[in-house]
């Protein structure tokens, strides 16, 4: 069936894209307006303060928080000139502290390499880098790389002596992308001299402007996407807007003339996502059960945190007279390939630890670590990965390179403040009561109203009427419980007034 490409910006606040392969959701992105992505992007800063105990500054580049600059992550000028063939590109600084490099006032060139997460603000670079659809320029590098997803070693020769033929500024890096396998040399020729006018368009204009500035701005999701993910085995490009159909058109013209007419205009009226049942898979991004398709009721339960992922393997039900080890070995064969895709589509980061179901065969537990390698390959994320341990748990950790879906599509419940659970009635009840006790003593109240949620409140009326009347009569006090409206407000909602003799209000 090949691979399609779905580009839905009917909405105009909303880009989204989705790859599918054979009618599965492989990858999806998802922009906001109002978000505004920023990595990639390129700014003036200016360093604000200098932390030694974090060997880190804090630097202004016009965004509503500070941006993070890890002394290992700031690079030094350097005189050696780029050797081709290596594949070695980066000059960062480990060994010197931080406040021997920058200092408060300074102005630096950044790039962003994460966006903010939390409270952390998002974290930079010095070490620029400027994509383009085959190759990356790194004007502060001095060495050449080839991407380690090209591994065929002939076509790795032949891209290394491509470059060294390009003859690109000896005080410069170049890392042949991905896509840039089985290139000629003339494309490789026409994406280098491009780079290298944008480079210069960024020096230009970091030398006339002020800090805090945006010097240069990654492009848009839709081109961006295209740029970094299209290739040939992508046999149509579905668009459902005219103005994005013609921009996907006239930058595809730009980068592979021939792949132009795979651009494919959706005018039907049916919503595109919906066609493709695309929306359903969204739905699920944050459901913590994701069962597996022929695991024989076999599913994954990923529980996320800020910091660290956990997913649990869980089997399904064992058929009388099967093997439980080969239900296992099956089981987690298709967890594994479930796995990745999920950490895909969620774009989760950080720390991820999957707890297979228990193996005893060796030979089963290395075929699993294999399937989860293979997968990995397709992620345009950086990942790496520990094998299994004894206890059948495969830990990896992959690269955060902007909020996971589930914080761009959903927010915390405000009812259970993002735990997952309300408080039972019965604890509401109970609380209820304790209050109550806690201010019958007090000589000038007269009525206390209570005030809670139906469930609630005929509790109350129900098991505690004895204990309420108690009360009353101990203390010479009205005690009135009723249910509050529902409308518009949240299950587990208490109000309780104080009222005074006359029927005033008050304040205990």
């Amino acid at each position: 069936m090949g691979k399609k490409m779905l580009i839905n910006v009917v909405e105009p606040e909303e880009c989204r894209i989705a790859i599918l392969e054979d009618h599965t959701l492989e990858e999806l992105y998802i922009e906001r307006i109002s978000r505004g992505q920023v990595v990639g992007n390129v700014y003036k800063g200016k360093i604000m303060n200098v932390e030694p105990s974090l060997e880190a500054a804090f630097v202004d580049v016009g965004l509503k928080r500070n941006g993070f600059l890890h002394v290992s992550e700031v690079i030094e000028p350097s005189t050696e000139e780029a050797k081709p063939g290596e594949e070695g590109h980066h000059h960062r600084i480990t060994h010197k502290r931080i406040q021997t490099l920058l200092s408060p006032g300074q102005e630096v060139l950044v790039q962003v390499t994460k966006e903010a997460v939390g409270e952390k603000g998002p974290s930079l670079t010095t070490d620029i880098s400027l994509p383009g659809r085959f190759l990356v320029l790194m004007p502060y590098a001095r060495k050449h790389g080839i991407s380690r997803k090209i591994v065929e070693e002939a076509e790795r020769q032949r891209l290394r002596q491509a470059i060294e033929e390009l003859n690109p500024p000896t005080n410069m890096g170049l890392i042949v992308r991905t896509a840039g396998a089985n290139q000629i040399k003339r494309e490789l020729s026409k994406d280098l001299h491009y780079l290298l006018r944008l480079w210069k368009a960024v020096e230009e204009r970091n030398k006339t402007t002020t800090a805090p500035a945006l010097i240069y701005q990654e492009s848009d999701l839709v081109t961006k996407t295209i740029r970094d993910i299209y290739s040939t085995d992508i046999q149509e490009i579905i668009v459902d807007s005219e103005a994005t159909y013609e921009k996907a058109r006239d930058f595809l013209g730009q980068i592979m003339p021939k792949a132009e007419k795979s651009v494919k205009l959706y005018k039907k009226e049916e919503p595109l996502f919906h066609k493709y049942n695309i929306e359903q898979e969204i739905e699920r991004i944050i459901q913590k059960k994701i069962p597996l398709r022929h695991g024989h009721g076999g599913s994954l339960v990923i529980e996320q945190t800020e910091a660290l992922v956990a997913i649990d393997v869980n089997s399904g039900r064992f058929k009388a007279g099967a093997d439980p080890e080969e239900t296992a070995f099956r089981t987690n064969m298709e967890a594994a390939k479930e796995v990745v895709r999920q950490i895909r589509l969620r774009d989760l980061g950080g720390v991820i630890i999957i707890d297979f179901i228990d193996m005893l065969e060796e030979g089963h537990n290395r075929a699993v670590e294999k399937t989860m390698l293979e997968n990995l390959k397709r992620d345009k994320a950086r990942t790496k990965m520990l094998k299994m341990s004894r206890f059948g748990i495969i830990e990896l950790t992959r690269q955060r390179l902007r909020p996971s879906l589930r914080d761009v599509l959903y927010e915390n419940c405000s009812t259970c403040r993002g735990t997952g659970y309300t408080k039972t009635v019965e604890s509401l009840s109970l609380e209820i009561m304790r209050e109550i006790k806690s201010v019958l003593g007090h000589p000038e109240l007269k009525t206390i109203e209570v005030e809670a949620d139906p469930r609630v409140s005929q509790h109350l009326l129900n098991q505690k009427r004895r204990q309420l009347s108690e009360l009353e009569e101990s203390y010479h006090k009205r005690i009135l419980i009723n249910s509050i409206q529902m409308d518009g407000l949240k299950p587990g909602t208490v109000q309780i007034r104080y009222l005074k003799a006359d029927g005033q209000p008050m304040s205990i």
